[in-house]
C-alpha cells in the first residue's frame, strides 16, 4: 500500500475537527451546551435525558445498548484498514453498518460535529456486554468480573481511538465529573466512569479536556456562572487539557467559542 507525504502547506490549510470531553459534575448543564452550538449537529442520547433541550431545534439518535454505540462509531470513523476481517470497525464491520444503517454520507453527511452524551452512560453500557460475554463466564456460571472490566476498558479505548481518526466531524464527549477524597484527605475530581483505565489513558487520546464548573463572576459581585477550566495545572485539580496551545486557562462554558477559537 503506498502512502503519500503531505506538505507543510497542505497540513496547515486542512479544517480542523476538534475531539474533546467535556466532564462536569450532575446539573452543571452539560446537555444544554449544545444551545450554544451554530453548526450543524447530532445529539447521540446515551441517557435518555433531553428535557433541559426540549424546545432545541437539534437532530438526536438514542442508543440503549453497546452495540449499537459501536456500529455508530464505525460508521464515524470509518473502516479501519488495520483491523482484521472479523474485528469490530473493519471493512466487514463497515459494510454492515452502512448496509444496516444507510451510507455515510447519507445518515452523517450532514452534520459537523456529534455530541455524545454521556461517556459515563456509555461506560456502563459496555460493562454490562463485557459482563455476559463468554470468556467473562465460568463453565459454573460465575461472572469474571475482573475480565469484564479489562475487557470493557480495551473496547472502550478502541472506540475512543477509531473516532478519534475521523477527519471530517468535531466529537464532543460529555461525562460526569465526581468530587472524591484521597489519602490525604483532599479533595480530586475524577471522570465517573465504570473502571480506572479508560478515565486514566483517555486525555491522552483526545485533543482537549474541559471541566465545566460554576465559579463566581468577576463582572457581577455575588454571582455564579459557568465556565471551561482548560489549564491542565489548574489550582482545583480539575481534569484538563488544551492541546492546540490556544485557549485560556479558564473560558466562557461556550462550545461554538471554543471551536471558533481553536480554528480562528
Amino acid at each position: 500500500m503506498a502512502f503519500k507525504i503531505i506538505s507543510a502547506e497542505e497540513r496547515m490549510a486542512q479544517p480542523r475537527r476538534i475531539k474533546a470531553c467535556v466532564f462536569g459534575p450532575s446539573g452543571v448543564g452539560k446537555t444544554s451546551l449544545l444551545r450554544t452550538l451554530t453548526i450543524p449537529s447530532l445529539f447521540v442520547d446515551l441517557e435518555g435525558g433531553d428535557l433541559s433541550i426540549a424546545d432545541c431545534k437539534v437532530d438526536s439518535i438514542k442508543i440503549r445498548r453497546w452495540e449499537e454505540a459501536r456500529d455508530l462509531a464505525c460508521l464515524i470513523g470509518g473502516p479501519n484498514l488495520a483491523a482484521g476481517a472479523t474485528d469490530p470497525y473493519s471493512d466487514a464491520h463497515y459494510a454492515h453498518v452502512e448496509q444496516t444503517l444507510g451510507p455515510r454520507a447519507d445518515v452523517l453527511g450532514k452534520y459537523e460535529l456529534i455530541f455524545l452524551d454521556s461517556i459515563t452512560v456509555l461506560s456502563r453500557l459496555c460493562m454490562a456486554w463485557a459482563e455476559v460475554q463468554p470468556e467473562n463466564i465460568s463453565p459454573k456460571g460465575a461472572k469474571d468480573t475482573r475480565g469484564a472490566y479489562g475487557m470493557m476498558g480495551r473496547e472502550m479505548l478502541k472506540l475512543l481511538s477509531h473516532v478519534q481518526h475521523c477527519t471530517d466531524k468535531h466529537i464532543i464527549f460529555v461525562g460526569i465529573l465526581d468530587a472524591k477524597t484521597d489519602d490525604f484527605n483532599r479533595q480530586i475530581w475524577e471522570p465517573q466512569m465504570e473502571g480506572a483505565k479508560v478515565g486514566r489513558e483517555m486525555p491522552g487520546i483526545v485533543d482537549e479536556v474541559l471541566s465545566m464548573v460554576t465559579m463566581d463572576d468577576p463582572d457581577k459581585p455575588g454571582v455564579k456562572h459557568r465556565v471551561f477550566v482548560t489549564g491542565q495545572n489548574n489550582q482545583w485539580g480539575y481534569p484538563a487539557k488544551d492541546r492546540s496551545g490556544r485557549l485560556d486557562p479558564i473560558e466562557r462554558a461556550d462550545l461554538q467559542f471554543i471551536i471558533d477559537k481553536i480554528n480562528a
